[in-house]
């Protein structure tokens, strides 16, 4: 409830809005959050985890459900999309030189690059995808179409993932 209301505030007005807007948005008290999370870094960390660990579980689920290992691969990286381009301050916040969030980008790693590869090698074993793009790269070429998410007019970011997960298939995408 309480990294769920941070997050969507997170979205809202950035990593440094009010904890008494958290608070708010929670139902709960200032000292219930800082109970749990004593620092607001405590608090991004937590949220952090929190969206990248839901990222992750969502791979097997959207497998599981998707029509195609693509649809599969599109919906999650629209998960994926979504956990970046929302996250207003939480790059400068990563790139802090403080130790916690350092690891950070080791746990981002560690659980979204298996995730996304179980999709890729699901599609690739199905005949779908090209075998030639690692897990690794096609997170960091999605995050890299983010970076400017920010200026997007529309869903310019979208549109640019979509493009290049198509290029991705071996054969032309079918509806998905």
């Amino acid at each position: 409830m309480v990294l769920g209301a941070a997050a969507a505030v997170f979205v809202e007005s950035g990593v440094d809005a009010p904890i008494r807007q958290i608070a708010s948005r929670a139902g709960v008290g200032i000292a219930t959050i800082y109970r749990h999370y004593p620092t607001r870094q405590d608090l991004i960390v937590a949220v952090y985890r929190h969206q990248v660990e839901a990222c992750a579980v969502a791979a097997p689920e959207l497998l599981a459900s998707s029509p195609s290992p693509f649809a599969a691969l599109h919906s999650w990286v629209g998960l994926f999309v979504e956990f970046l381009t929302t996250k207003h301050g939480l790059a400068s916040a990563m790139s802090s030189d403080d130790g916690e969030f350092g690891a950070l980008h080791a746990y981002f790693l560690d659980r979204l690059v298996p995730a996304c590869a179980q999709i890729l090698n699901a599609g690739i074993a199905a005949g779908e995808l090209r075998s030639d793009i690692p897990a690794a790269l096609l997170l960091r070429a999605v995050g890299n179409l983010c970076v400017t998410s920010r200026l997007d007019q529309g869903d310019e970011t979208q549109t640019m993932v979509d493009v290049f997960l198509d290029g991705l298939t071996v054969n032309p995408p079918k509806s998905l």
